[in-house]
């Protein structure tokens, strides 16, 4: 008796399971329920057979992609005109295919994303970005003067490889690349791009980052407007130079870059300086500070000049006999005042001389008076002093003293 088999899918065990059939055919069931849709992407491989067209419809923001199926009547009756590349929209209907179990679109229509609806979206993102401050100059970091190592994200043999490394040599022939080649056209251009520059970001040697790319349409140019690889720009720590297209291209990646270039030969001028510019200056300089110090030299030497021809120093003997002069009429105003101090000195010591003697004793003893004492030298200034019994007196006089004796 044949055990049968669980109805849902959570009622299988390792004892009763599903056969491959069972499941790809639920599968079928629930794929089958869903309603035809729009759904958006980029046309990355188109197989024409007879009676059926197989394509292949990418994402373009990430690496992901469905198959699709279209009868080669229906695509050609709604004369659409398909390619590789190509953003498109379709319109199809979900369908699983139980014999291979893949999933794929049956597409009833397919529409070309206008130019002015990706402009739109374009600006859309652009205002949303500059919003969020990614356009800001503040957040732009100057290019090295001499970067250590360029690295240098660009398409495989393309021109723009060698105009960025060709005109950069030229500038200054010991500049230094660390290429990585990628591509910059089609689906895969984001992933290549974003990659390379995590690579390169993540090389301490390499001071710049140069993206580029040459000229082209539009659509060719719209993977450098990708929110997804701006964003990723933006959070680079390595300064980053977009150069994509020509002057009138301005991909999202050309706003949130560190310097813009027009070009991938203006690029170079961007992150390396030119020799010959360099040598020039240099020379230049050179000579200036030549007529620099020369100048110095000849406003020294007629300073020397001009101290040389001083008398001082023309005839060295004239500051000894200026100062020895000075010193002569110091001297002799010294002695002067000396002289004159002591001459007043002396009169004032014969004024007192004189005045000394008018008042001595004895100039009034030569006018006639006398001094007279007892036995004891004790002047006698009053008559009772000279007593009876006295015989004696001293008298003296300006000449000299003599003795008397008192009257009785």
């Amino acid at each position: 008796m044949t055990t049968p088999l669980p109805e849902r899918a959570a009622d299988t065990s390792a004892e009763q399971p599903w056969p491959v059939r069972r499941l790809s055919l639920k599968i079928s069931e629930y794929v089958d329920k869903m309603s035809p849709l729009w759904v958006e992407g980029q046309v990355v491989q188109l197989n024409r057979r007879p009676g059926t067209c197989y394509l292949t419809l990418r994402d373009t923001e990430v690496d992901m992609s469905l198959s699709v199926t279209v009868p080669v009547n229906t695509l050609d009756a709604m004369g659409v005109a398909v390619r590789e590349g190509a953003r498109v929209v379709v319109h199809a209907k979900p369908t699983f295919w139980t014999k291979r179990g893949s999933l794929h679109l049956d597409a009833r229509q397919i529409r070309p994303v206008g130019v002015g609806e990706l402009l739109a979206r374009l600006e859309h993102l652009k205002q949303l970005l500059r919003s969020e401050g990614l356009f800001d100059s503040s957040r732009k970091r100057p290019l090295p003067f001499l970067p250590r190592t360029v690295g240098l994200i660009t398409g495989r043999a393309g021109a723009a490889e060698k105009d960025v490394v060709e005109n950069s040599r030229r500038r200054w022939p010991a500049t230094r690349f660390e290429i990585r080649n990628v591509a910059v056209q089609g689906p895969d251009t984001v992933p290549g791009v974003t990659e390379a520059l995590g690579e390169l970001d993540a090389l301490p040697e390499v001071d710049v980052i140069v993206i580029a790319r040459g000229g082209g349409a539009f659509e060719d140019l719209l993977p450098f407007s990708n929110e997804a690889l701006v964003r990723a720009v933006a959070e680079t720590r390595t300064p980053v130079v977009s150069a994509i297209g020509h002057d009138v291209d301005t991909p999202l990646l050309d706003f949130v870059a560190d310097v813009r270039a027009s070009t991938p030969t203006d690029a170079a001028k961007h992150i390396v300086p030119s020799l010959q510019e360099q040598l020039a200056g240099l020379a230049a300089t050179r000579e200036r500070a030549r007529r620099a110090v020369h100048h110095r030299f000849a406003a020294e030497r007629r300073h020397l000049d001009s101290l040389r021809s001083r008398p001082v120093l023309a005839d060295p003997h004239t500051l000894v006999r200026t100062r020895r002069a000075e010193i002569d009429a110091l001297r002799e105003r010294t002695t002067y005042r000396l002289r004159s101090r002591v001459e007043r000195a002396s009169d004032q010591i014969g004024h007192l001389r004189a005045q000394v003697r008018a008042l001595s004793p004895l100039q009034t003893l030569e006018r006639g008076y006398a001094v007279v004492r007892l036995e004891d030298d004790t002047v006698v200034t009053d008559p009772a002093q000279v007593e009876d019994s006295q015989e004696i007196l001293r008298v003296s006089v300006a000449r000299g003293d003599f003795r008397v004796r008192p009257a009785t």
